[in-house]
């Protein structure tokens, strides 16, 4: 059984890959026998990602992309190709998710401005935000689709999030916000890009039917990074199992759905969020 999970002689390339997540994703696959391609528009923060995996023992190799970029996507796919001679798995992991934990709080008032309230929410950020959320997982799909049909097999995951199947709780973010401060919001884009990604998953799903392309999504609940212990609190209470998820937590379902564990799975979305949107 363990042998559905085996993944050498294949590789990966993980979007965003220098992540919260998409670290984990790199480590998770590398470990089941992955080449892996780490992407992220952050070359240096992929460089560290990438000697940590070779101080391991494991292939690998770090590429700076803009997932917005045509010209940058297909950069990188050639040079997945050429360290690697062909690419397996993609995981767009890769998106503005503005974060509410203290090490983000000053990127997510510059990503969110006006506290991301909706009825001043900028143009310039949701159009943003449709560019690298939406628009680049259209680019690295159609970019990496092309050596999977070559190939005649290929994996593509989608990384998704509850909030593209429900909307935010505000509360959890006005509540935590700083006496004296304009009340925060999780902006709308990140709901409405989301819920394309699902849409874009089952779109790519029925489209390769009969072609051994599976393509499904993987939804993550909210992930703890040293976020303050009110958030924490009230989050929690949300939360079927009373807790948020290690970053770790995600890597058993992307394993899952990036091997032939999941050989009958193809347009769906494999939801982890401690039961947050089962009540």
């Amino acid at each position: 059984m363990i042998n559905l999970f085996d993944l050498h002689d294949k590789v990966a390339v993980v979007t965003g890959g220098a992540g919260l997540l998409g670290a984990e994703f790199c480590q998770a696959l590398a470990q089941a026998g992955a080449s892996v391609a780490i992407v992220d528009i952050n070359e240096t923060s992929a460089g560290l990602v990438a000697e940590s995996l070779a101080r391991q023992g494991y292939p690998t190799r770090a590429i700076a992309a803009d997932i917005t970029n045509p010209t940058s996507v297909e950069q990188m796919v050639a040079a997945t190709l050429e360290a690697f001679g062909r690419l397996d798995i993609l995981v767009n992991s890769a998106a503005l998710d503005p974060k509410f934990d203290p090490q983000h709080l000053d990127e997510a008032a510059q990503v969110n401005p006006v506290s991301g309230a909706f009825e001043t929410f900028p143009l310039s950020a949701w159009q943003q935000a449709l560019d690298v959320n939406l628009t680049g997982a259209f680019l690295c799909c159609q970019a990496a689709v092309k050596p999977m049909l070559a190939q005649g097999a290929g994996v593509i995951i989608n990384v998704a999030s509850m909030y593209g199947l429900v909307g935010p709780d505000q509360r959890l973010y006005q509540e935590s916000a700083p006496a004296g401060q304009p009340p925060r919001y999780k902006p709308v884009y990140y709901t409405v890009t989301k819920a394309g990604i699902l849409g874009l998953t089952r779109y790519l799903a029925a489209y390769y039917a009969g072609q051994n392309i599976r393509v499904n999504a993987l939804t993550p609940g909210g992930v703890f990074n040293g976020h303050q212990d009110d958030f924490v609190q009230a989050y929690s209470a949300r939360s079927i199992l009373g807790r948020m998820a290690r970053k770790d937590e995600m890597n058993g379902a992307l394993l899952f759905l990036a091997s032939q564990a999941s050989s009958y799975m193809t347009g769906a979305n494999l939801v982890v969020d401690g039961g947050w949107t089962a009540w």
